[in-house]
């Protein structure tokens, strides 16, 4: 058995001083973080403006990561030295040369994107004549010309030929001349141009911008200092990383869980599809394998890009809970904190689909995949993990105005599962997601829509001595006739609860008629015709409880009843606390505790 304290093994000399490591190391990060505010700024949708959903990075010339922007999503960022990595490969191969000036656009899922909509810009940073990095950033856009309005919940296609336009590695900017035949192809093809392509060109000038200080940063110390700083970085994060590893007991821990698939499919292999992660723990490095994962769906887009969705997914669920900033401060988050973690995952399974295999509706999936492997490595440890969380979902809405389309895109919030000494947190984006959420003054003067309700669920709170988060209730009205599609899970299987605590709340879906009649949804629902008047209302899921609800607080309980979370009836049922007239009974309390135990 190995300890459980980290401690790092001794570095070798540092390439150069640390004053000037962590001086180089705050300019990088201020870089990454300045890109991200000024796309934020000049960005048209909201996807991008509001929600976040968004990345920004500098790598070097091998397309090794040395900083990101903090206010992006993991899902973003990370996969942005796989974007590098392809793009460098793709020129290589046709032998088309990478020049100061030039801007890149890529989105390959088979090629480091994560899905086509996530487009990345990528811009090589010269100095002088000698390539010396790339300034990237990637932001997801509300429409890439698939076969229905808008970029989620695009659940129905064949292949990846289906799911909208496809850049590899396309030249928009050749030497600093704008390329206008490829900017009037996306101008052609795209829905809301005014907005997507707007996003696009904000995009590049943030790109440019990054470009523009990390040139500033190498002239004022030097490329050699410049570069052994980064490098040592990437071994003091590598460092961390093993570090944590090796506090690990040796072992290999698994776990499965399920994500819903098509649950209106009448093929059994559609449906109820297995996510399993086992984790290897040898000495300081890590194997996630991944092997008893659903074969993939040929001619249905859940499945998940090996880069850029699955090892996002695993990098950044071992990261967040071995290397917690919240313990351990500001950690480098660079290239080198992944060089310990292995991956395997079977060929033509779920995560890691054969070309040409559908992945735009890869999301929920991969959230789902960060789950599983947190429940794996819970058995190793279990006071650094929440319980189950609840998965997203993200509704397209679109429709037309005087023949020009309006698209949004709504991400719903989950909730995260029960935590060791802490509640699950309420009404949140989940694991590797990381946007907020659409403010309904935002939603409402740009769009035909109402948001008739925004609440917290009320009894449907997973009980646990650290009871799971609660999702929330959203209803948007339509002003005008329009459509929407979904792209969501967790209809069918509860969050998991944890060392006692009760299973979370699936998540539901209604569309009500303007009679107030109301239909049931499924988690995957295509392109769907909606009317002026109808309404579209999303139930989110709730977490797992965490540790047995007979130990919970009976003040906590009693915080919940008057919040007006749960009834008295559910504190007694569930948590044995008497609560009466606004307050715990004690005696009561004391005595239906002790009879079930």
């Amino acid at each position: 058995m190995k300890s459980a304290a980290i401690v790092l093994a001794p570095a070798p000399a540092n390439r150069v001083d640390p004053v000037t490591g962590a001086v180089i190391q705050g300019a990088l990060e201020s870089i990454a973080i300045e890109m991200g505010h000024k796309l934020m700024r000049m960005s048209y949708s909201s996807i991008i403006r509001e929600s976040e959903d968004f990345g920004a990075a500098i790598t070097d010339a091998e397309g090794r990561q040395l900083c990101e922007c903090k206010m992006s999503t993991p899902l973003q960022s990370g996969p942005i030295p796989g974007y590098v990595r392809n793009i460098v490969a793709t020129m290589k191969a046709r032998g088309a040369p990478i020049r100061p000036g030039d801007v890149i656009m890529h989105n390959d899922p088979y090629g480091g994107a994560s899905h086509g909509p996530d487009v990345g810009f990528c811009v090589p940073v010269f100095l002088d004549e000698t390539l010396i990095g790339f300034s990237v950033t990637t932001a997801h856009h509300l429409d890439i010309g698939a076969l229905t309005p808008g970029s989620c919940g695009i659940v129905d296609a064949v292949d990846t030929y289906a799911e909208g336009l496809q850049f590899k590695a396309i030249k928009v900017y050749d030497q600093g001349r704008r390329i206008e035949e490829v900017w009037q192809i996306l101008n052609d093809n795209i829905r809301a141009p005014h907005l997507v392509v707007g996003d696009m060109e904000a995009q590049v000038k943030a790109a440019r911008i990054g470009a523009e200080r990390y040139v500033e940063l190498v002239r004022k110390h030097g490329l050699d200092t410049v570069t052994a700083a980064y490098e040592d970085l990437m071994d003091y994060s590598e460092r961390l990383m093993r570090a944590a590893i090796s506090a690990l007991p040796d072992g290999d821990y698994t776990a499965t869980t399920y994500i819903d698939g098509y649950l209106d499919s009448s093929d059994p292999s559609r449906r109820e599809l297995p996510i399993t992660a086992t984790l290897q723990v040898r000495g300081d490095e890590l194997t996630v394998d991944l092997t008893g994962t659903a074969r993939q769906l040929d001619d249905k887009p859940i499945n998940m890009p090996l880069v850029g969705t699955v090892d996002c997914a695993i990098w950044l669920t071992v990261r967040s809970i071995l290397l917690d900033s919240a313990v351990y401060g500001h950690i480098p988050q660079n290239s080198g904190l992944t060089r310990p973690i292995r991956i395997v995952a079977p060929r033509g399974t779920m995560v890691n689909p054969i070309f040409p295999a559908p992945v735009i509706a890869r999301f929920c999936p991969g959230n789902a995949l960060a789950d599983t492997v947190m429940k794996a490595i819970a058995q190793a440890v279990p006071t650094q993990v929440s319980a189950g969380i609840g998965n997203l979902r993200v509704i397209a809405f679109s429709g037309l105005n005087e023949g020009r389309h309006w698209v949004h895109m709504e991400i719903l919030e989950g909730s995260y599962g029960g935590r060791h000494g802490a509640d699950g947190m309420d009404a949140v984006d989940t694991l590797y997601a990381n946007t907020r959420n659409n403010p309904i003054e935002d939603v409402e003067s740009h769009l035909p829509i109402r948001v008739e309700r925004y609440e917290l669920r009320e009894n449907a709170m997973a009980a646990g001595r650290w009871r799971g988060g609660i999702g929330t209730v959203r209803e948007f009205r339509m002003l005008v006739d329009g459509g929407f599609s979904v792209e969501g899970d967790g209809h069918r299987f509860k969050p998991w609860g944890f060392d006692g605590g009760n299973e979370g709340h699936v998540s539901r879906l209604q569309l009500i008629g303007v009679d107030d009649t109301s239909t049931d949804l499924v988690s995957k629902v295509p392109y769907h015709r909606i009317k002026q008047g109808e309404r579209l209302c999303s139930l989110g899921p709730c977490g797992g409880g965490y540790g047995d609800p007979l130990e919970r607080s009976p003040g906590a309980v009693l915080d919940d009843v008057l919040d007006e979370l749960i009834t008295p009836e559910i504190a007694f049922a569930e948590y044995g606390v008497a609560v009466t007239n606004g307050s715990v009974d004690q005696l009561a309390t004391e005595a239906e505790r002790s009879r079930r135990k």
